[in-house]
C-alpha cells in the first residue's frame, strides 16, 4: 500500500466521501422530502455522527487486524485462503492496524474541529444542490424534448414499444381478468 502515511490520508478521504454522502442524503430527505430550510448548524450533528460512525468503523478494522497478527504469529504452514494469514503476513498485519488506527485518528480529530465540519456540511450541501440541479435539467430536458430532438428516440422506441408489449398490456390483461372474476362473483 506504500508509505503508512499515504495509506492514512486515502482512508481519510475515503471516510470523509461516505460521511459528505451521508449528510447530503439527510440533507435531501430534510429539505426536499420533510420540506425544511436548510440550516447548516443543524446539519453538524449528522457530519459529527457520520465521522464518528466512521472512526469506529476504522477502529474495528483495527482491532480485527490486532487479532489477525496475533492468530498468524507463529504459524508456518501453508494457507487454505485468501485470509488465512502466516506469520510472514505479520508485518503486513500490523502496518494495516496502524493504517486503521491512523484513520481513526484522524477522523476524531475531525469531529472535534468545528471548521473542518462546517466545510464537510457545506460540501455535502453543493453536493446535494448539484444531484438537485442534475435532476430538474434532465426533467427538464427529457419532458420537453420532441421526438426528433432526442438523438436515441429511434433506438428507444422499440424497447419502449416492447415494454408497453410485456409490462404494460400484460398488467392491464390482467387487472380486466380480475375485475371481470370479480364482476361474476358478485
Amino acid at each position: 500500500m506504500g508509505k503508512t502515511a499515504d495509506a492514512i490520508a486515502e482512508g481519510v478521504a475515503i471516510a470523509t466521501a461516505a460521511a459528505r454522502l451521508t449528510v447530503k442524503n439527510h440533507i435531501l430527505v430534510g429539505t426536499i422530502a420533510k420540506g425544511g430550510v436548510f440550516d447548516s448548524a443543524q446539519y453538524l450533528d449528522e457530519a459529527r455522527q457520520a465521522l464518528e460512525a466512521m472512526a469506529r468503523e476504522s477502529e474495528h478494522g483495527a482491532e480485527a487486524m490486532a487479532r489477525l497478527r496475533k492468530r498468524a504469529r507463529g504459524r508456518y504452514s501453508d494457507p487454505v485462503g485468501t485470509h488465512d494469514y502466516r506469520d510472514r503476513d505479520v508485518r503486513n498485519l500490523r502496518r494495516r492496524a496502524k493504517q486503521y488506527a491512523g484513520v481513526a485518528e484522524r477522523l476524531k480529530a475531525m469531529v472535534e474541529d468545528p471548521e473542518e465540519l462546517g466545510a464537510l456540511v457545506e460540501s455535502a450541501r453543493e453536493a446535494a444542490w448539484a444531484e438537485v440541479r442534475s435532476n430538474l435539467d434532465r426533467r427538464l430536458k427529457v419532458e420537453g424534448m420532441r421526438p426528433e430532438q432526442d438523438p436515441d428516440y429511434a433506438t428507444m422506441r422499440e424497447a419502449r414499444m416492447q415494454a408497453l408489449r410485456l409490462v404494460d398490456l400484460q398488467a392491464l390483461s390482467s387487472h380486466q381478468r380480475a375485475k371481470r372474476k370479480r364482476e361474476a362473483a358478485s
